[in-house]
């Protein structure tokens, strides 16, 4: 019975499938309110993220009369009523960056009697953007989620802000290892091939700016190694004539900043270009090697009986080795900040 009322209504009126043409393009007002982030990849790049988007627009062909039908708004409540029973168009919108299946849970449709529709749907999505990883463990990341007007270029159809504040967040919303910095929207047009030659969807995009906790990883990585380099140092306030246990000393370093890394690399982020911890672990590793170098040319000096030489050496090398190192991680952290 439903499937033949359908099919009546549509008979009746054919052109309530297409958009309304009383004015080109036609104005989608859209809002997305942010209920949670549930995960951030950083391997694979995606975000997983719940909320609710709403879409307002004007169809006069819906129009009603209140008194006549005996009600003040028509609603069509879940997706078996509004993709089933109601007649109209509505704009339809997809997530272009997605990487896993977009979930509807619930719809709810409003109609109100000048012919005012209000469509609300329930979202849980995974989006793929792209992230800066270069300042990692210090980095900030903006996470998108790309909306798009599917099927109908944006002097057609166009979506545009619904209000001052077209996206809102929940309160207290709160990311594993993450600080939620805000949400903001852009509303623009994306090159849509499928619509022909310089045709253009409209787009709204939630941006979503979070920035990393990085205590996490300055407790688990960065002061123990730094503690390990400092420690290989000892060599230098050494016997010269000890060159055997020098070596073993720093070798010892060597071997725990490597068995540290082995670790630790599960924690790190695979990327194919130099981030700051990266750097920071090759540094770290170089002085400790660059300690080794040290020693073999203090123990050449003392066989040759130039134990004076080697005297300054080790005198040196007590501040020039420090300051070498953090110097060399000020410039890294310095260069990814123009990265």
């Amino acid at each position: 019975m439903i499937g033949l009322w359908l099919v009546c209504v549509v008979q009746a009126q054919p052109t309530a499938l297409n958009p309304p043409r009383d004015t080109l393009p036609l104005l989608v007002r859209a809002a997305f309110h942010l209920h949670d982030i549930n995960a951030v990849d950083e391997q694979e790049e995606t975000f997983e993220f719940s909320g609710v988007l709403t879409l307002i627009w004007q169809d006069k062909r819906q129009a009603f009369d209140p008194v006549q039908a005996g009600v003040n708004e028509k609603v069509y409540s879940g997706s078996f009523q509004f993709n089933e029973i109601s007649p109209a168009w509505y704009p339809q919108v997809v997530l272009v960056n997605e990487s896993e299946l977009l979930d509807k849970q619930g719809t709810l449709l409003r109609v109100l009697p000048d012919g005012t529709n209000i469509l609300t749907e329930t979202i849980d999505a995974s989006a793929k953007t792209d992230f800066n990883m270069r300042k990692h463990p210090f980095d900030s990341q903006r996470l998108k989620g790309v909306f798009e007007l599917f099927g109908f270029d944006k002097d057609v159809v166009k979506l545009e802000p619904l209000g001052a504040e077209s996206v809102t967040h929940a309160p207290g919303l709160g990311i594993s290892q993450w600080h939620f910095n805000g949400i903001s929207a852009e509303f623009g047009s994306k090159v849509a091939p499928y619509l022909g030659s310089e045709k253009a969807a409209s787009t709204f995009t939630v941006n979503i700016d979070i920035s990393r906790e990085s205590l996490f990883m300055l407790r688990l990585v960065l002061f123990p190694l730094a503690i390990m380099v400092a420690l290989s140092w000892s060599v230098f306030w050494m016997e010269r004539s000890s060159l055997g246990d020098r070596i073993n000393v720093s070798f010892i370093g060597i071997l725990t900043a490597v068995a540290y890394q082995m670790v630790i690399s599960e924690l790190l982020p695979h990327m194919s270009y130099i981030t700051f911890m990266n750097a920071y672990l090759n540094i770290s590793m170089l002085v400790m090697c660059a300690a080794v170098v040290v020693n073999l040319a203090v123990g050449a000096c003392d066989k040759r009986g130039k134990t004076e030489l080697g005297d300054i050496i080790d005198f040196r090398c007590r501040w020039i080795f420090p300051l070498t190192y953090f110097g060399l991680l000020l410039l890294a952290y310095a260069i990814v900040q123009f990265l």
